[in-house]
């Protein structure tokens, strides 16, 4: 099935920009800014980011991509599986138009009318570890199951570990969205391609490099600030000290978003980041009622979750 796309060229070309500039960028967040450096990149113009990334390939890089016709931007959108909005129309989210930096478009697979209707009151990040525990893949699938039964879309970055345990409980009873830092035709990591299918289907893939745009180590923090920025709250499950999952704890409380946390062991390496964020303010998340009862508020009216069974009842 084709799409017809919605973003305009201009927008299409800034997309096309930054999968030239790739390369540079890589090479100019080695020699200076890491982590978030690729963040602060993204508020400028054209012109400043070439000059910025690639001062010395700016002319050649900047004639490239104004060189793309109109209709070659298009057709390629047009005849593939896939779509594109930008920020100057409907079907782009309220949330990314207001963010410092934000996107200039969206390609994605699924329903775009999701992402139409995406609004932070409904919509939850769950992120964490890639080398996450057994407990930390149980909680993760288990908030995203609750979560998405009580109605909210879960979004997260289709990752290993708790990303991909997210998007598994989600589908399990809702919609699930996920955020990639490469083109939204590539499956990254390769091995989670039925988990992109399923997504693909039945949520959202989306992300602000154009078709065909391989990874980077930039990508990541990078696409970061977009699942900040979708959801009206971030938990994160479990994550060491130097994760990045903490750039997106962190890009949540710059952009006033909620921000919880799993508790975890306290002599546990890979639980020390988010027990590090509970002792710095992060709301506490046992369950999926923490994470309603922050987002809107306790005792006001929502779904009802499902029922867990007492494991002392049910145990022989």
């Amino acid at each position: 099935m084709s799409y017809q796309p919605t973003a305009c060229p201009d927008c299409l070309r800034r997309a096309r920009l930054l999968a030239d500039l790739a390369p540079y960028i890589e090479r100019h967040l080695a020699r200076s800014a890491k982590g978030r450096g690729a963040i602060q990149l993204f508020g400028l113009d054209n012109e400043d980011l070439v000059s910025a990334a690639a001062p010395e390939a700016s002319a050649q890089l900047l004639t490239r991509v104004a060189a793309v016709s109109e209709d070659e931007l298009l057709t390629e959108i047009a005849e593939s599986r896939y779509w594109c909005c930008c920020r100057h129309d409907s079907q782009f989210p309220v949330a990314l138009r207001e963010i410092p930096g934000g996107p200039w478009a969206l390609f994605g697979s699924g329903d775009p009318l999701l992402l139409a209707r995406l609004r932070t009151d409904s919509a939850v990040a769950i992120v964490g570890s890639r080398r996450a525990t057994s407990y930390g893949r149980e909680v993760a699938r288990t908030l995203g199951y609750d979560l998405a039964h009580a109605g909210l879309t879960v979004i997260s970055g289709l990752a290993f570990g708790i990303d991909g345990c997210a998007h598994r409980g989600a589908l399990e009873a809702g919609t699930t969205a996920a955020v990639l830092g490469c083109g939204a035709d590539i499956c990254y990591p390769a091995s989670h391609r039925s988990l992109w299918r399923r997504v693909s289907e039945n949520g959202l893939v989306i992300s602000e490099m154009p078709l065909g745009a391989g990874p980077w180590r930039w990508t990541f923090p990078a696409r970061n600030r977009i699942v900040a920025s979708l959801a009206g709250m971030t938990v994160v499950v479990e994550a060491a000290q130097h994760s990045g999952s903490l750039i997106t704890a962190d890009l949540a409380t710059d952009l006033g978003r909620d921000l919880g946390a799993v508790p975890g062991p306290v002599n546990s390496r890979g639980s020390a980041g988010t027990n590090d964020l509970l002792a710095g303010g992060a709301c506490v998340v046992r369950d999926a009622e923490d994470v309603l009862d922050a987002m809107l508020g306790p005792g006001m009216t929502r779904p009802a979750l499902p029922e867990v069974a007492d494991s002392d009842q049910a145990a022989p």
